[in-house]
């Protein structure tokens, strides 16, 4: 959700973290050194098996809690059911995914909400808890500071070649199985190794993530292309066709802010569903926090000034 400005619901002395910038999740002071922080995902299907786009949901909601250092604690369900389209077996699956990956995340499914709708729906509202003094906010990054990112992009691109037919059903699997991995062990290392800054990568890709934690800290990036950890097979996919008018809105969303001479940045730009951790934190503390989360792999750093240069 963009900032909203002005409207007292908006605001409260307890407020840490709220609507006055474009972060993961809301944190609310409880007064006794801790916080809740509380997130809402809800999206279409991005896979054909129930089961599995129940688990990405889930995967998905949580991640918003992990990006802020919290630890997720309750989750309230959302669904959206097309009744008399789809049967009410296929909508059992989706919940059954959504509690197994809630379950390995020690989330409580407390209760929630579903609807009659034309098209189905699935998400999650989370509350989760952190130390109020370590709560990290998508405004913090230094320059700098090393930048880190936990999973591989290409999930738009296989995405989009599952729904277009053609994606290879050994990179559908992997995709599927990123997509349902939760970022748990990457929330808890920004916590143990002070991290200054995280976002989780989603729909407006890394640069659009990216622009958004630059913009709120008033900083500029590097990015090495060459760094970056991309699912095997995407590149072919790619030059298949399989670019979504999603990912396309992305790129023309943050061209004026990146500057990146005569390489193909598409992939930078690639909307993603429960995608990694990205992540600003001192050079002194990125090897233990690649250490602490497999997979991790430092992309660029922090800079002074202003913009995204991809090198």
């Amino acid at each position: 959700m963009r900032p909203v400005h002005g409207h007292p619901a908006t605001a409260h002395p307890d407020l840490l973290i709220g609507l006055s910038v474009a972060d993961d999740s809301g944190v609310y002071a409880l007064g006794d050194g801790r916080a809740l922080v509380q997130s809402v995902d809800i999206f279409t299907p991005v896979v054909d098996d129930p089961y599995h786009w129940g688990k990405i949901a889930a995967a998905n909601a949580l991640s918003d809690i992990y990006a802020m250092g919290g630890d997720p604690l309750t989750a309230l369900t959302i669904l959206a059911w097309p009744r008399d389209e789809l049967p009410y077996d296929l909508a059992s699956e989706v919940l059954r995914g959504g509690l197994d990956v809630m379950a390995v995340a020690a989330c409580t499914v407390v209760g929630g909400h579903s609807l009659d709708a034309p098209e189905p729906l699935f998400g999650y509202a989370i509350t989760g808890l952190v130390a109020s003094a370590d709560a990290v906010a998508i405004t913090g990054a230094l320059p700098g500071d090393v930048l880190i990112l936990t999973k591989p992009l290409g999930i738009g691109i296989v995405t989009t070649a599952i729904k277009r037919g053609f994606c290879p059903p050994q990179l559908a699997a992997a995709a599927i199985a990123q997509m349902s991995s939760l970022n748990s062990a990457a929330g808890a290392a920004l916590r143990s190794n002070k991290a200054h800054a995280a976002t989780d990568i989603t729909g407006f890709g890394l640069l659009g993530h990216l622009k958004e934690m630059c913009e709120a800290s008033n900083v500029g990036a590097t990015v090495r292309m060459s760094d970056v950890p991309v699912l095997d097979g995407v590149g072919d996919l790619l030059e298949q066709g399989a670019w979504a008018g999603g990912s396309k809105r992305n790129l023309e969303a943050v061209l004026e802010f990146v500057r990146s001479a005569d390489l193909d940045i598409r992939i930078l730009a690639d909307a993603q569903t429960s995608g990694g951790l990205l992540v600003s934190l001192h050079v002194s503390d990125a090897d233990a926090y690649l250490r602490a989360v497999p997979g991790a792999v430092a992309i660029g750093q922090i800079s002074e000034g202003a913009g995204i240069a991809v090198v």
